[in-house]
């Protein structure tokens, strides 16, 4: 994995925007009415080029897909394992520090794609049936970077907790169960990603969100335990993987609420440090976890670990100046090296921004990390 030995990096979280077109037929897709597959993966071909042309464009060192293949970041795996039928799950996905504001509740589920998100539930043995589609989600990018010139690439898969966290067990006894059982299966797609060359980014919203969105009445200490079964089966699929061609994203939620109940990241550190990727992605734009750049002065990186902080809020049409960026950059750098910090976002963009504004964000983050390089390396300006 390549990291900021001379300069600062940039990169992003995963799901950048998608044209309408292609989200009608996503949604087509995810819903089984997708007449003509054919126009579905042209269009898929297509938008995977130019999402990379305008990473590259934006100044983004690492790029990726923008998960355009894909209707939701963890729900799509329901198309690569067996197991998963279309019946109401028993939990609904309320989440707790919105709940806590009922008026803004009500206004809030009407913008939410989650309230309409299809999911089944397993209720039967888990296998991967996906190869075709990581594949093709492979083949995609390399087209798209077969005339580019980039640092490094990546492509995201769902952790086995993530899955956990929106598709409902109905067949295995415990939710550990569960969760190795995804974890087995997943394993295919986990390792033909690093096969292929890219280095692998498991998004990893349960070890965070967790906590408020499907756990609020757990104390931090039963949390704990339960985000630590989750990396173990995170180190269990990934076994075979080197841990400097993994990362993992870890993030509170993609939304503009109150973030009042996350769990602060001072509570689980110690708990992803333990996850075999090498670089971790983060919430650090979003105002509930700016501050927590600070916990890396008692805190100390593990030699080799790489932090990729969000730069850059993924919930909001502000652009971000480069001098607000760049200072967020030197607060973490002057505390675990500046060979350690790649920039990044908070989360993916999908739809949530803007298109044209979620792209002059990517830029402004691109340029406050140039504005970094020169104060941290002073000589090589």
């Amino acid at each position: 994995m390549k990291r900021s030995s001379d300069r600062i990096l940039s990169t992003h979280t995963g799901s950048l925007p998608r044209p309408d077109g292609l989200v009608a037929m996503l949604k087509a897709k995810e819903a089984g009415r997708l007449d003509d597959r054919a126009t579905f993966e042209r269009s898929v071909r297509m938008t995977v080029a130019e999402a990379t042309r305008k990473q590259i464009a934006a100044g983004i060192d690492i790029v990726n897909d923008g998960e355009m293949s894909k209707v939701g970041y963890s729900t799509y795996v329901t198309d690569r394992l067996t197991g998963f039928e279309n019946e109401t799950p028993s939990f609904a996905l309320r989440v707790a520090d919105v709940a806590d504001f009922p008026s803004f509740e009500k206004r809030w589920a009407q913008d939410r794609s989650v309230t309409t998100l299809r999911r089944p539930c397993c209720t039967g043995p888990i296998s991967y049936r996906g190869q075709p589609e990581v594949e093709t989600d492979i083949a995609n990018l390399k087209s798209a970077l077969s005339e580019a010139s980039v640092e490094e690439a990546f492509l995201t898969a769902a952790s086995p907790g993530v899955v956990s966290m929106f598709l409902e067990n109905r067949h295995y006894p415990t939710h550990e169960a569960f969760i190795f059982a995804v974890a087995g299966a997943m394993k295919t797609e986990y390792e033909a990603i690093a096969r292929a060359g890219f280095v692998l980014q498991l998004d990893c919203p349960d070890l965070a969100m967790g906590h408020h969105v499907r756990f609020p009445d757990k104390s931090v200490a039963e949390f704990r335990k339960i985000a630590e079964m989750h990396v173990e089966a995170i180190n269990s699929a990934t076994a075979a993987i080197p841990p400097d061609r993994i990362r993992m994203h870890l993030c509170w939620a993609n939304y503009h609420g109150p973030h009042h109940r996350d769990i602060p990241l001072r509570d689980i550190i110690d708990v992803i440090l333990k996850a075999r990727p090498q670089a971790i992605s983060y919430v650090a734009a979003n105002p509930r976890h700016e501050h927590e750049f600070e916990l890396f002065r008692e805190v100390k990186l593990p030699a080799g670990k790489i932090l990729i902080p969000g730069l850059i809020d993924s919930t909001s049409n502000f652009i971000e100046h480069p001098e607000l960026v760049a200072m967020r950059i030197g607060n973490l750098a002057r505390l675990v090296g500046r060979e350690n910090v790649i920039a990044g976002t908070d989360c993916g963009y999908g739809n949530r921004v803007y298109p044209d504004i979620a792209w002059a964000k990517m830029r402004a983050m691109a340029a406050g990390a140039e504005l970094a390089t020169r104060q941290l390396w002073p000589r090589a300006s």
